[in-house]
């Protein structure tokens, strides 16, 4: 078999069925034993059409390697987490393409404690198994079970907040047809809430659109249902729900950068000292809020296997990237989508504020650009480019991913993208949207012109 290009850097992702197919999941089941000594894996899927049949082969691969093989069906990404650090197994693998287009598929992978798989940590091993094909069958072929694991997920999700103090708030949730929707549904019995359900039941023909909330083109559901229905917050999630997105109580579209720092600011209220993880592309607004709670803030490269690592090392309470990525160590340092709006509902409840109370001040102190992407032919000479124009003036320089400039009253992020052939621009100021605005629109001059 030749290189797979379904192989990126987090994850296994490809279109079905030249880049991924059975015959590759099967694969992928036999090398994941023989690379990581697998002897029992939880598994799952999400809800595309594509998910049943590789998931099918990827048990075929894992038991004809003598591997036991436990199948939650169909579940969120967060799930298999959860399962791979509670249950007694060596390892978890969801089927699943997240916010990819329709014709797509995936896997993410993680070891035993749900420690994550990425190409520094076995990942391009795993490649290397899949393409030689040199795999016997084991002499005792593995066992096949099919189990509910969601009430210990829904029970472990519940401890993040005080069940007696959360008000009867009134919450849109935009499930998007993907695989949030059974977990509402399940959480609904224990919480007080009142849950506007929008696109719910799982779907795997998306009839509304793939769920990605990140792209303003797909917000409008979300935010209509909110002024609609005037709900105290709203909230949407990508297809396998390991990130939601939040709308305030006026439908406007929260930047997950901003919820960086809410949730910071509140872990430091429950665990004062602690360290926090963030990304460095949008940095000043989290910094203030961890310094200002007396807490360490401490930087890592993007990227979920990068934020985990370093979260372990570091024994962080909480991470976030403003992709919307959002980690706990108390559920194994993995990312969850669920969890952040819990605790943003807990904080709304508490101090009796909405969203847009809690965010807006910060939102004013350090506007932003938002993420732009933009297609470029040579991604290394125009961050070059960029790096020799605006360097001159600057304060700080860092290279921990990409480039990150700073001058006094604003700062700019660029960088390749990890998963697409992309460029990456985040611009924030101090206070100062005008600048922030005038500074996007000249480092956007400089992009397109390359």
């Amino acid at each position: 078999m030749k290189q797979l290009n379904c192989f990126k850097a987090y994850d296994i992702r490809g279109r079905v069925p030249d880049e991924l197919n059975e015959e590759i999941a099967t694969g992928i089941g036999r090398a994941f034993c023989s690379v990581f000594k697998a002897r029992k894996v939880v598994i799952g899927r999400d809800v595309r059409h594509s998910s049943a049949k590789l998931c099918a082969a990827l048990a075929e691969g894992l038991m004809a390697a003598g591997a036991d093989v436990i199948d939650l069906g169909l579940c969120g990404t967060e799930e298999i987490y959860h399962a791979a650090f509670s249950l007694d197994v060596d390892g978890g693998i969801v089927v699943t393409a997240s916010h990819n287009p329709i014709d797509f598929n995936g896997m993410k992978l993680v070891r035993a404690g749900a420690r994550p798989i990425s190409g520094d940590t076995g990942l391009l091993e795993l490649h290397d198994a899949v393409v030689k094909a040199d795999f016997t069958d084991a002499d005792e072929r593995g066992s096949y079970t099919q189990i509910s694991h969601r009430a210990a997920y829904i029970r472990h999700l519940l401890g993040y907040v005080d069940l007696q103090r959360l008000k009867p708030l009134k919450i849109v949730v935009n499930a998007g047809n993907g695989c949030a929707g059974p977990v509402i549904d399940a959480l609904e019995e224990a919480l007080p809430f009142n849950f506007v359900k929008v696109h719910h039941d799982p779907d795997g023909s998306f009839p509304h659109g793939i769920p990605n909330p990140i792209l303003p083109g797909n917000r409008a559901a979300t935010r209509d249902a909110v002024l609609a229905h005037a709900a105290d917050f709203g909230i949407a999630w990508d297809g396998d729900f390991d990130r939601c997105f939040l709308f305030d109580e006026n439908g406007a579209f929260i930047e997950g950068y901003y919820v960086v720092g809410l949730l910071a600011e509140a872990f430091l209220v429950r665990v004062p000292g602690a360290r926090i993880i963030h990304d460095p592309r949008l940095t000043w607004n989290t910094i203030d809020l961890v310094e200002a709670n007396g807490g360490t803030a401490i930087q890592s490269k993007t990227g979920h296997a990068f934020i985990k690592e370093r979260m372990r090392a570091e024994d962080a309470v909480y991470g976030g990237e403003m992709s919307a990525h959002h980690y706990f160590r108390d559920f194994a340092y993995c990312d969850s989508g669920m969890i952040p709006w819990l605790l943003v509902a807990d904080l709304i409840s508490r101090k009796g504020r909405p969203l847009s109370d809690l965010v807006g001040a910060r939102m004013k102190k350090y506007p932003v650009s938002g993420e732009i992407n933009r297609q470029v032919t040579d991604p290394v000479a125009l961050i070059e480019a960029v790096l020799a124009a605006y360097s001159p003036e600057a304060l700080l320089i860092d290279k921990t991913d990409g480039i990150s400039v700073e001058f006094a009253a604003w700062r700019f992020s660029l960088r390749m993208s990890n998963t697409e052939p992309l460029v990456r621009l985040n611009v924030e100021s101090r206070g100062d949207a005008a600048l922030m605005k005038t500074k996007t629109a000249e480092l956007l001059k400089m992009i397109d012109a390359a």
